[in-house]
């Protein structure tokens, strides 16, 4: 089992930057997928980026991709969401999520079996 908790998020303006950081419990950090998605006002869930159990492997949505930058530390059971040039419509609540899926399902929420809290990430125009 693995407890998540993200934070980083709060108000920024439009072209600004915001790290967010999801902390994980437990001592099987490594063998686990990441996913990050976020849920806006009024829409459903959506995938913005997972990365790999290895670090190295990384996967985008095509909204974020340039902007947003993945990456994880496993010594330190964390996994990191940079985001940058933030646009209103980057407004949402931003998840983490852990899976032991296949690769080819990452981009569905359904693949994941544990999930933060979340945290907010407002951006005014």
């Amino acid at each position: 089992q693995v407890q998540l908790v993200e934070s980083g998020g709060g108000l920024v303006q439009a072209g600004g930057s915001l790290s967010l950081s999801c902390a994980a419990s437990g001592r099987t950090f490594s063998s686990y997928t990441m996913g990050w998605f976020r849920q806006g006002p009024g829409k459903e869930r959506e995938f913005v980026s997972a990365i790999r159990n290895n670090g190295v492997i990384t996967v985008y949505a095509d909204s974020v991709k340039g902007r947003f930058t993945v990456s994880r530390d496993n010594a330190k059971n964390t996994v990191y969401l940079q985001m940058n040039s933030l646009k209103p419509e980057d407004t949402a609540v931003y998840y983490c999520a852990a899976t032991t899926t296949g690769w080819i399902r990452i981009r569905s929420a359904n693949a994941y079996a544990y999930w933060g809290q979340g945290t907010q990430v407002t951006v005014s125009s």
